[in-house]
């Protein structure tokens, strides 16, 4: 993991290093592992095309809609436009998303 990142831990792109202090490197995918504890939900149509609203309401944390798209890449392979009512997703819990994170 990155030490020296100029993104803050919540950030996806927190691992990816910077290139001549400008230009970010190649994405470092930060994966959100797998849990029994998940929850299994599907997308309701207050959140189509909203990661970021569900992450406030489930986390207090607006900064975490890329989550979703990391816990279930299969099935949101763009964490925006695949983020539809009617989809199913699994929901990480928050103490998984903070140790996975480090934050």
């Amino acid at each position: 993991m990155a030490t020296n990142s100029i993104y803050p831990q919540s950030s996806p792109y927190y691992s990816t290093g910077v290139e001549t202090n400008q230009f970010l490197d190649v994405m470092q995918n930060r994966p959100i592992p797998m849990q029994t504890s998940d929850i299994y939900w599907e997308i309701r149509q207050v959140y189509e095309y909203r990661p970021d609203l569900l992450a406030y309401d489930l986390y207090t944390d607006s900064r975490l809609w890329w989550v979703f798209a990391s816990r279930n890449p299969n099935t949101l392979k763009d964490p925006y436009f695949d983020f539809v009512a009617g989809t199913g997703i699994y929901l990480p819990k928050l103490d998984v998303i903070v140790q996975a994170l480090g934050i």
